[in-house]
């Protein structure tokens, strides 16, 4: 959430059991392989996983037609993951008719 904050979002979270995790995650149609371990919601969008606080600056900006964004599993690099050795990682959208497509590639180590 540090990042989040640095970026300039103010950050409420939640603690919640896993049986509720899913049903947020269900109830906001986030796509079963995209799923990871946060869950969070600005505006009209849903934000899944360790999504960089920029894109999600760029996403309110442009305001896509897509349902929200999701970094699936908890890549080394990414926004609270940070550690020895990163890797590229993919940032997807996704929306209501089950598209899923790269909204931007991300290289840590750049």
């Amino acid at each position: 959430m540090g990042h989040l904050h640095e970026e300039g979002f103010a950050v409420k979270a939640a603690d919640v059991t896993q049986t509720q995790l899913i049903a947020v995650k269900d109830q906001h149609s986030v796509p079963q392989r995209l799923r990871s371990c946060h869950t969070g919601l600005i505006e009209d969008y849903v934000i899944e996983g360790h999504v960089p606080g920029s894109l999600i600056a760029r996403l309110l900006k442009e305001r896509p037609d897509v349902m929200g964004l999701a970094v699936p599993g908890m890549p080394i690099g990414s926004p609270g993951m940070e550690g020895p050795n990163p890797k590229p990682y993919d940032v997807f959208s996704f929306d209501k008719q089950g598209r899923i497509q790269v909204y931007e590639r991300i290289n840590p180590s750049q």
